[in-house]
C-alpha cells in the first residue's frame, strides 16, 4: 500500500486520451491501464490530493500530440524495462482526486520514479499546454 504519492512517481492508471473524449464526450474510461507520471500532487485544505497525470507510451506521439522522448536511464529509473523507447505526452493530462478516484488503485505502490532533472524538463514542456487551459481531461 502506498503512503502517498509524490511528483514524479509512475503508477498504472486507465488514462483517458483527448482523442477518445473528442470521439465520444460521454466516455469515462480509458481502454487500458498504462503507466502515467504524477506531474502534480497537491493536497488542499480539506486534505484531498489533486493529481495531474501525464501518459507514458511505448509508441511515438500522433501528429496532434506533443511528447518528450524518455531517455534510456529514465526508463530504467521508472522501471519501464519492457520499453525499448518511451514517450511522455505533455500536450494533455488527466486530472483526478486521489481520495475520490474511481480509476486509481490507491493501494498500489509506485512502479518507479523519474529524476528531478527530467521532471523539470517535463514541467517546462508541459507548462504552456497547462496554461492554455486545453490540456486537462477531468476524471472527477
Amino acid at each position: 500500500m502506498s503512503d502517498g504519492y509524490r511528483r514524479g512517481d509512475i503508477v498504472s492508471y486507465p488514462y483517458l486520451w483527448r482523442w477518445q473524449v473528442d470521439e465520444n464526450p460521454a466516455r469515462e474510461h480509458g481502454e487500458k491501464d498504462r503507466p502515467v507520471c504524477m506531474m502534480l500532487t497537491l493536497v488542499d485544505r480539506q486534505g484531498l490530493t489533486h493529481l495531474l497525470l501525464l501518459p507514458i507510451s511505448s509508441k511515438p506521439p500522433f501528429d496532434d500530440q506533443q511528447a518528450i522522448e524518455i531517455p534510456a536511464l529514465e526508463l530504467r529509473r521508472a522501471k519501464l524495462t519492457g520499453y525499448e523507447r518511451g514517450w511522455i505526452t505533455v500536450s494533455e493530462c488527466n486530472y483526478d482526486v486521489l481520495e475520490r478516484s474511481y480509476y486509481l488503485d490507491q493501494s498500489q505502490a509506485p512502479i518507479g520514479r523519474f529524476s528531478d532533472a527530467f521532471l523539470e524538463a517535463i514541467r517546462q514542456a508541459f507548462a504552456p499546454f497547462l496554461a492554455a487551459g486545453s490540456a486537462r481531461i477531468n476524471r472527477t
